[in-house]
């Protein structure tokens, strides 16, 4: 009977490991998610909240609706006026730029 409950607790010892085990690819994938998809994507974010909140008058930008044109205002509403190539003066969203167009204006005559 001794020799039946050492075996019992030897295998229920084992058992517990198995499950570990059985959730490591799990865990694995989780992170490989993480460090691949999940934090660059949060870097990025981040980037692109420091540049709209760095904007200022006289930055050439490109919009989301890949409009070109050089800021003229920025308000504290958290909308700028921008000026487009023929002089026509648009009012929009910080939130709407997308990118940085200095060196594809500085290219264009």
């Amino acid at each position: 009977m001794l020799q039946q409950l050492v075996i019992l607790m030897a295998g229920g010892a084992q058992g517990g490991q198995g499950g570990i085990m059985q959730f490591l690819p799990l865990i694995a994938i989780v992170v490989v998610f993480y460090f691949f998809m999940i934090r660059p994507q949060m870097k990025k974010a981040k980037d692109q909240k420091k540049y709209i909140e760095a904007l200022k008058k006289g930055d050439k930008i490109l919009t989301i609706g890949g409009i070109y044109g050089k800021i003229n205002e920025v308000r504290e509403d958290g909308s700028m006026v921008m000026e487009v190539e023929d002089g026509t003066k648009m009012r929009i969203s910080k939130n709407a730029v997308s990118m940085d167009a200095s060196n594809t204006l500085n290219q264009n005559p």
